[in-house]
């Protein structure tokens, strides 16, 4: 995909943990970060893709990734996917820490890991969770034989040791220039039920194997986050797990997971909810739709597998009048038709989603605001159910992300849905708004324009 790249100009020093399944890499990663941010389960195999966040300890600001489990199984195509995206993270990494059970020993999943990470030009330390007592902290030693330098002695549950280790690792890390926050950046999550190609819509915006691809419904679980940079615009893009109907979520991992994307959204300016062109506009897409709405979050709706028009007779604008009839709540919402697959549409997308993010942050000159309100306050005023009429004094704009109104009215109790709608309209018919929500407060106040 022109135009796009990976964004390196925050140059952080990267921290991979890595290890065999089950030792407690997820605890570590929500241990160093203060967080519950990874899934933490007793299942093997829990976490699949890297999870990314950058944090600090003290002084020093890092990327701490999080990986799965590293495992040998040469049958298994999800185990090849998974060891993939290790061998990504550590290749990224400037330190890799290598956790281990200090219960367990020395096992043939840790000579695997140890064989990975000696081929790495990498700072290597080797952690030895679960040394939460005098018996097994002298058990550890044994992790001298890999090779890798004495292990350090830790607990992730319990919080010991873990001091001891992040002094040994932000005294590895090299000056670190340009890690102030650029507030240019615009956060876009990538939301929608499960298996309608989030993740490898991800890839073709990256242009990278960033994500786990698989025709196994529900293969993400976690959140990923990868910053790109398209025609000088910096995007953060979120991947989130599938979103199910309530009464098909199991309890624990699944729950978790649409809880991750709940917070996905919430930490979002613009979501692009995907929606598979085989069922357009499902009871699902909506009530997704509806976690966006409520969030006050941006909006694109993009139609993916668009390749397939043809075999399900359906056009673009018979699409976009199915959307329109089922979504009347996102009339204000653009429509994208793409194939992540093909690679098709992708621009567009990404430009469109940039648009609404400017109109998302867009505040509107004072002036002019007061006179498009005040405009259509006189060519239609609000009808009254009480003995005095309901008048409008004036109005200004307090904010944007969304962008929020304030109206001086006399009784703010009066003014009817369908008004607030009539005015919203207004404001989006002179300044568009398009994709954004609008927040408009009435109060019961006298403003006297300056």
């Amino acid at each position: 995909m022109a135009n796009i790249e990976l964004n390196n100009s925050i140059s952080l020093p990267v921290i991979s943990i890595i290890g065999r399944p089950n030792v407690g890499k997820s605890t570590l990663f929500n241990r160093i970060l203060g967080q519950r941010t990874s899934i933490i389960s007793q299942v093997p195999g829990t976490t699949r893709d890297r999870v990314s966040s950058k944090t600090n300890w003290g002084e020093k600001q890092f990327v701490l990734t999080d990986c799965g489990g590293l495992v040998e199984n040469p049958d298994d195509l999800m185990a090849d996917l998974v060891n993939d995206q290790v061998t990504a993270a550590i290749n990224q990494s400037d330190v890799v820490i290598m956790l281990v059970d200090a219960n367990d020993g020395i096992t043939p999943g840790d000579l695997l890991v140890a064989d990975v990470v000696r081929k790495i030009k990498a700072n290597v330390i080797i952690a030895a969770n679960k040394s939460d007592n005098e018996e097994r902290s002298q058990l550890s030693y044994v992790f001298n034989e890999l090779g890798l330098g004495e292990p350090i002695q830790i607990s992730a549950y319990h919080n010991l040791g873990i001091e001891s280790l992040m002094s040994k690792i932000v005294s590895l890390f090299p000056p670190v220039q340009n890690t102030e926050e650029d507030d240019t950046v615009c956060n876009l999550s990538i939301v929608g039920r499960p298996n309608v190609g989030k993740s490898m819509l991800l890839n073709s915006i990256s242009g990278s194997e960033r994500s786990i691809v698989s025709p196994v419904a529900g293969t993400t679980r976690d959140t990923i986050d990868t910053l790109i940079t398209y025609k000088n615009n910096n995007i953060l893009i979120l991947d989130t797990a599938g979103i199910r109907r309530r009464g098909k979520i199991s309890h624990g991992i699944e729950k978790y997971s649409m809880l991750r994307t709940q917070n996905a959204i919430s930490k979002s300016d613009v979501s692009i909810l995907m929606i598979d062109i085989s069922e357009i506009g499902t009871n699902q897409d909506s009530h997704i739709a509806g976690y966006i709405t409520e969030s006050l979050k941006g909006i694109v709706i993009a139609v993916n597998k668009w390749d397939l028009s043809d075999k399900y007779g359906i056009t673009e604008e018979s699409a976009t009048k199915l959307l329109k009839r089922n979504f009347k709540f996102l009339h204000h919402a653009p429509i994208c038709f793409i194939s992540a697959m093909n690679n098709t549409g992708i621009d567009n997308l990404i430009n469109t989603s940039i648009n609404v993010f400017g109109e998302y942050t867009k505040m509107v000159p004072n002036l002019d605001l007061k006179y498009v309100i005040m405009n259509s306050v006189s060519a239609h005023q609000p009808s009254t159910s009480g003995r005095k009429a309901v008048k409008v004094y004036g109005v200004k704009q307090v904010s944007s992300k969304p962008p929020s109104f304030v109206l001086y009215v006399n009784n703010p109790e009066e003014i009817h849905f369908s008004y607030k709608r009539y005015l919203e309209n207004a404001l989006r018919n002179e300044f568009g708004f398009e994709g954004s929500p609008l927040l408009l407060d009435f109060r019961k106040n006298y403003y006297k324009s300056k």
